[in-house]
């Protein structure tokens, strides 16, 4: 985390870390906010690589399982990055402007998702580097967002995944009702105060609960090479490209979307439990006995109690509907519906 942004962040009553805020210390009126109020949250929990030179999008393009070519300017996209056995490493949002691309996934895979990428650059005319401590990542979440910054940005994007920019600071719309801010170290400060006082802000566990509810997923150490994109809907987001070129897992990828042999999808669901679901968490189910029947992907608190979470599950034990955290004898999974069609 910037050292500037960490000790304002100090200033405002958080509790931050080098990976970003760990507690508000009001984890109710955080929840009730994001159920229906406005959030502000820090997002240093997640990283930045940066690539650039000239030839940074066919580089890329042949690493990544998004199609970089169909890629404009100031607009984003998710996408993966995987094992040559079609496993992902990685899962991200992507974005490309005048300094180049920026790939933005967990702090914790920042170092080694850029190491090893890296290692392919060979002779091409690519620079990977840290982005993560040059720029604050801002988040705005609720029904009022899009009315608070309409002030603090001389335009706001005009479509989903579009960016727009203003003084030192770039935002980016995620959805119809969430919004993320690229900022300077030093813009940031006066973004957070103005925004502050139309919204709450909230722990880096809210912004995930958003993600969860968004269906977007995020690989994390605990859930890498366990999955194919499509088991994580990456192919319904946007994330999965079947019309170009190879990349590493290309042809497990392609041999799954084009010969229907996915057994795998993820779904939003919620546990009852008083402890935490993790990432990486198996789940059981009636059909396939003691044999794991599927993963949590991630999970977060829920305003409604319990934790939401998405998980990877077998297509036909999702279909029974009767799956478990931990054990068949576990706390049961409660279905919900993804703002996308499986």
């Amino acid at each position: 985390m910037n050292f500037t942004w960490q000790q304002y962040l100090r200033s405002t009553s958080a509790i931050a870390g080098n990976a970003g805020v760990v507690d508000r210390r009001d984890n109710n009126a955080e929840l009730d906010a994001a159920k229906s109020g406005t959030i502000l949250a820090d997002l240093s929990h997640f990283g930045l690589i940066q690539f650039a030179g000239e030839d940074a999008q066919r580089f890329l393009n042949g690493q990544l399982s998004c199609d970089l070519n169909s890629l404009e300017p100031l607009h984003t996209q998710y996408g993966s990055y995987s094992t040559p056995q079609g496993r992902m490493l990685a899962s991200f949002l992507l974005w490309r402007d005048d300094a180049g691309f920026f790939m933005q996934l967990p702090r914790s895979l920042r170092e080694s998702i850029q190491k090893r990428i890296s290692m392919y650059i060979l002779r091409s005319k690519v620079t990977a580097t840290d982005a993560s401590d040059a720029h604050v990542l801002i988040g705005v979440a609720g029904e009022d967002a899009r009315a608070i910054l309409e002030p603090l940005f001389q335009k706001l994007p005009a479509d989903l995944l579009s960016i727009t920019t203003a003084e030192d600071a770039s935002l980016l719309q995620l959805d119809a009702n969430r919004y993320q801010i690229i900022a300077s170290p030093e813009r940031a400060p006066l973004l957070w105060d103005a925004i502050s006082k139309d919204a709450t802000p909230v722990g880096p566990a809210v912004w995930d609960w958003f993600d969860i509810r968004a269906g977007i997923p995020f690989i994390t150490p605990a859930t890498q090479e366990q999955l194919v994109p499509q088991m994580a809907n990456l192919d319904l987001i946007g994330g999965v490209s079947f019309g170009k070129g190879c990349y590493p897992g290309q042809e497990i990828v392609a041999r799954m979307h084009y010969l229907g042999r996915l057994k795998q999808r993820m779904y939003l669901a919620n546990i009852a439990a008083g402890e935490a679901p993790q990432a990486g968490d198996k789940l059981f189910s009636a059909d396939m006995g003691e044999q794991a029947s599927g993963i949590i992907v991630s999970a977060a608190p829920s305003p409604d109690g319990g934790f939401d979470v998405l998980a990877a599950i077998r297509i036909e034990s999702a279909k029974h509907g009767d799956v478990h955290w931990k054990s068949l004898s576990g706390p049961g999974l409660k279905f919900g519906e993804l703002p996308y069609q499986l």
